[in-house]
């Protein structure tokens, strides 16, 4: 059966894995709530899903504390959820990471919990700050088929209210629509003209383009002799370089998860603290083959 030993691909053949590297990008969950109930969310968040709870202030300032103490060179900081933005603590978070002189990213859906928040960003060191906003087509119809309905205009108010503070903005959307990713970045062409955003669709750091996630959809398993064969490098995997602070419903304390996408397989947690986090990842799981190897995508 695929993916079910940790080492040996169901032919017997030796599973890649990735060795830990310099840590590059810090991740926070802010928890699994969401304003939205998204069709095939990669964390199945919504208003009612709190598998991962709020992370607090203080537990993300004890790791950020650790990233001190062990001299550790992040270059990013990112924010993910469900909706961070419902997080109370979330704007603490951020006005604190803004000043640690890195790259911070906030992935958000850009509506009211956003919006809600203005006072206490307005005024946030925009210098190193992006927010990365998700829309799955720019056509309304479609996007509202994966986000519900009355979900694509208040995106609109948001991504112009960032336009208009001058904060840094990217998209990201899915490729999911049996669309080509240059029919793709032509459409965002004509989106970013229509609102007059700043925004380069030909960069893939403007305009990221996700591969859409099915975990029932048969994927083949990454073997070592696949980089060779694929001609990509195991360092060039996120879980090399990244890792993501998660605070699971009912436990004391947070987790640190080897990647965004598998918050709750528990192959993929890697204790408390960051130090011991610092391990071997063996691809065991469809999205690493997926998402990672075969799609070549990365959360940040």
């Amino acid at each position: 059966m695929k993916f079910s030993n940790l080492t040996l691909t169901a032919n017997g053949k030796a599973r890649a894995f990735v060795e830990a590297k310099k840590l590059k990008t810090l991740w926070f969950n802010t928890g699994t709530l969401c304003n939205l109930t998204c069709k095939n969310c990669y964390i199945e968040s919504s208003p009612t899903n709190d598998r991962l709870s709020y992370l607090s202030f203080d537990e993300y300032l004890k790791f950020m504390n650790e990233v001190k103490e062990n001299g550790l060179k992040l270059l990013e900081i990112g924010f993910t959820g469900g909706e961070p933005f419902l997080n109370k603590d979330f704007p603490n978070m951020l006005n604190h990471s803004v000043q640690q002189g890195v790259e911070v990213l906030v992935l958000t859906n850009a509506m009211k919990p956003m919006l809600n928040n203005r006072s206490k960003i307005i005024n946030l060191n925009k210098d190193k700050l992006t927010f990365r906003v998700s829309i799955d087509h720019v056509d309304q119809k479609k996007h509202e088929k994966i986000r519900g309905q009355n979900s694509y205009k208040p995106m609109i108010e948001g991504i112009k209210w960032l336009r208009d503070n001058n904060f840094k903005m990217s998209l990201a959307t899915r490729l999911m629509w049996g669309e080509s990713e240059e029919h793709t970045r032509k459409a965002f062409k004509g989106f970013t003209l229509k609102h007059e955003l700043p925004i380069d669709v030909s960069s893939k750091k403007d305009l990221v383009t996700f591969a859409e996630m099915d975990i029932k959809k048969d994927t083949p398993e990454i073997t070592t002799e696949c980089w060779t064969i694929l001609n990509k490098k195991p360092e060039n995997v996120m879980c090399s370089s990244s890792r993501m602070i998660v605070k699971k419903k009912g436990k004391e304390k947070p987790s640190v998860i080897a990647c965004t996408l598998l918050p709750y397989d528990e192959a993929f947690d890697l204790g408390q603290t960051l130090k011991e986090s610092m391990q071997r990842i063996y691809l065991n799981h469809p999205h690493c083959s997926k998402f990672c190897v075969l799609g070549g995508s990365s959360c940040s």
